[in-house]
């Protein structure tokens, strides 16, 4: 039997040096260390052309406007739903995705219901990616930190004094 498959932190690229020209395309029209005031750095975040950088939830948040997208993960050819999604998600991370994807899948021209099926399936991957990033990606740092806290305060086996031996792991 063969062990689980490993699981990249992002999700796969199918034209990696197709994504990288977006990327490098996306980074020349802002400067090549553009950043917002908020940390943004991601250039399909930031918005072009402005002489102090701003990213796109920033510019939208000065205004008084929603900070969210609706985003179709499916495509609009494929399925009418949408999510709501940080504009600069967006913008950075599932748009750029869909474009990984076929164009036939993406545009799905003749209508096949395959087509719209493996829309399904793709949307729901990008869109479970940014979901795991964004609510759980902090919490290994943030763990990692406190046990070097907890160790410094408390020992090596800080979890025997704190009484909390049962989440200690097994042989």
């Amino acid at each position: 039997m063969r062990g689980w498959p490993k699981v990249s932190r992002k999700p796969p690229q199918r034209d990696p040096i197709r994504a990288q020209a977006r990327k490098s395309t996306a980074q020349r029209r802002v400067g090549s260390d553009a950043r917002c005031d908020c940390g943004e750095i991601r250039p399909e975040a930031l918005i072009a052309g402005r002489t102090l950088t701003i990213c796109a939830q920033c510019s939208r948040k000065q205004k008084g406007h929603c900070q969210l997208d609706e985003h179709h993960p499916a495509g609009k050819a494929n399925h009418a739903m949408t999510v709501s999604i940080p504009v600069n998600d967006h913008r950075a991370e599932l748009s750029p995705a869909q474009h990984d994807w076929p164009k036939k899948t993406l545009g799905n021209p003749h209508g096949s219901p395959l087509r719209r099926a493996a829309a399904c399936i793709r949307g729901f991957i990008d869109t479970l990616y940014n979901l795991i990033k964004r609510l759980l990606g902090w919490i290994p740092e943030c763990l990692e930190a406190v046990d070097e806290k907890l160790t410094n305060m408390f020992g090596i086996d800080w979890w025997t004094k704190l009484g909390l031996e049962r989440f200690a792991p097994t042989s």
